[in-house]
């Protein structure tokens, strides 16, 4: 972990291209150290996972094209942060001082007297080439290259530049007609070799491969941004430095592949989810671990926040409940929210877990139970199976005349433990210790992966991550009528029965159920479902 200092400071930090897989390690230990994040459009959302829960996280979305907040304030913003001690992370696509505007902070920085320190990244000038198979140097075809940015084409010296061998062209997108029309006019050949790389280093990568004299025609009506533009004979050894099946291109016509193509191609891989693009739904906040298992074992991850979690809309109930657990038998909590919020609660009073001492406590789940012994506290019983109906069928004592005290979600939760613990003779007080909405977006990555149809699987560890995601599609696509359409070829994974349920009602079907209904179990049968696929 990267030492923090007690003085404010700014780290002017490059982000890859991309995938966390390709941040420097530096990087990520200033981003787990960061105290106020300052981050652009094209840094991919699950960077920002990687920043402590308490860190502020401020997006300024520089992106061309779209509204963005100018640089005069985000050179305040910098200026203020350190200003107040904070240890601020100005986190840029790529590389900071590649196209990165790094030169406006760091004299406004200067200016103020605030410490500030620049950290490389891999800049996709150089990495996009690379992930596509490209050399940028060759001992005949390309003893240079150039980089430049076709953000203002007007403004550049075509004949000088269509003189280099190779030309690796920055955001040039949106100015295609006008960059091909440059090069053949000042000299270059209609048969060179031409590349477009979109949203390189990550799982919707895609690569079109041409001739200047037909790639506009090959990419007529597409979006092509964010995207890196290689021009010269060097894309021509694409073809073999590419797996075998992968290699079979020819360059007189434009060919798209995508890194999970790639994988799906090499002869042999000792890893089980390699090539799989797995879309991980998860609550706001959430731990990544279950997203690290899944990279650890080959996929692709993208991770879509279903689900937010914050307090209930009023604390009275839970309060009074516990100014009187001397007065219950049992506590039921039946996942980390209702965990953390009770004992968030509890402690806020000015008590502590010796209250507990003559109250017996009932969890469920694995995770749950772990969750409960970071209070220093051991369950009294957990079922066997990790699912509320199992609780009821295994209670390890006669519940009749028994009080049991219930904090749980504030709505939307289910009935049936509250019934059938009734049924059994004890009084059930809920509370509500948490509630549960849908976020109001969706991340650009998980927008792009599901409107590109590049998502292999999509995970669901609870029935309401798979409403919510119902409704944050529903927005996105408001052509789709039906959910099952949008998700026709995607594996629907479930931790459970009561998960698959849901997905029967909203999707028409479940593809891979967990035998375990843990993330344990649900990696198991990824990998069980992928080995038979």
């Amino acid at each position: 972990m990267t030492k923090i200092k007690e003085r404010g400071k700014v780290y002017l930090v490059g982000a890859g291209p991309g995938d966390v897989a390709y941040l420097t390690v530096k990087a990520y230990n200033l981003l787990a150290a960061a105290q106020v994040l300052v981050y652009d459009a094209l840094v991919d959302a699950q960077l920002l996972q990687c920043v402590p829960p308490n860190c502020l996280k401020l997006d300024v979305g520089k992106r061309g094209g779209k509204p963005s907040t100018t640089q005069g304030e985000i050179n305040k913003l910098l200026v203020k942060y350190c200003q107040e001690r904070k240890q601020v992370v100005r986190l840029k696509s790529g590389d900071p001082l590649i196209f990165g505007r790094c030169t406006s902070e760091i004299e406004a920085l200067k200016a103020s007297g605030c410490d500030f320190e620049l950290v490389p990244g891999i800049s996709s000038a150089l990495a996009a080439p690379l992930l596509a198979g490209i050399p940028l140097t060759d001992p005949v075809l390309s003893r240079c290259f150039a980089v430049l940015t076709a953000h203002e084409p007007e403004v550049l010296d075509w004949e000088a530049l269509s003189r280099l061998e190779t030309l690796v062209i920055l955001m040039g997108g949106q100015h295609m007609s006008e960059i091909v029309h440059q090069l053949v006019r000042n000299g270059r050949s209609h048969l060179t070799p031409i590349a477009i790389i979109r949203w390189a280093g990550t799982p919707n990568q895609q690569i079109w491969i041409a001739q200047l004299g037909n790639i506009l025609e090959q990419t007529t009506g597409l979006s092509l941004s964010p995207a890196v533009i290689v021009v010269g004979e060097v894309v021509g050894l694409n073809k073999y430095l590419q797996p075998e099946k992968i290699g079979c291109q020819d360059s007189t016509t434009a060919k798209t592949f995508s890194p999970s193509a790639m994988s799906n191609n090499f002869p042999l891989s000792p890893l089980p989810l390699t090539g799989k693009i797995i879309l991980v739904t998860r609550s706001v906040g959430q731990s990544s671990t279950f997203s690290d298992r899944l990279i650890a074992l080959g996929a692709s991850v993208i991770e879509m926040p279903t689900l937010e979690i914050g307090p209930p809309s009023s604390w009275v109930a839970l309060d009074d409940a516990i100014a009187h657990l001397s007065d219950f038998d049992w506590l039921i909590l039946t996942s980390t929210n209702a965990i953390d919020y009770f004992f968030e609660r509890l402690i806020a009073q000015g008590k502590d877990t010796r209250i507990l001492a003559g109250v017996k406590i009932a969890v469920v789940g694995e995770k749950t139970a772990h969750s409960l012994k970071q209070y220093s506290l051991q369950a009294d019983f957990i079922p066997p199976n990790f699912v509320a109906d199992s609780l009821v069928e295994n209670f390890p004592e006669e519940l009749d005349g028994k009080k049991v005290l219930f904090p749980r979600v504030e709505s939307g939760g289910r009935e049936v433990l509250v019934k059938e613990l009734t049924l059994k003779g004890a009084k059930v007080i809920e509370v509500a210790a948490y509630q549960s909405c849908c976020p109001s977006g969706v991340p650009p990555a998980a927008e792009l992966a599901l409107q590109n149809c590049k998502v292999n699987v999509i995970t669901f560890a609870s029935s309401k991550t798979v409403q919510f995601f119902c409704q944050l599609t529903d927005k996105i696509f408001s052509n789709n009528s039906d959910a099952s359409e949008l998700l026709e070829g995607v594996c629907i994974a479930s931790i459970g029965p009561q998960t698959s349920k849901t997905c029967h009602a909203l999707f028409g079907r479940v593809d891979v159920e967990a035998q375990e209904y843990t993330l344990d179990g649900l990696t198991q049968a990824l990998i069980t479902w992928a080995t038979n696929s």
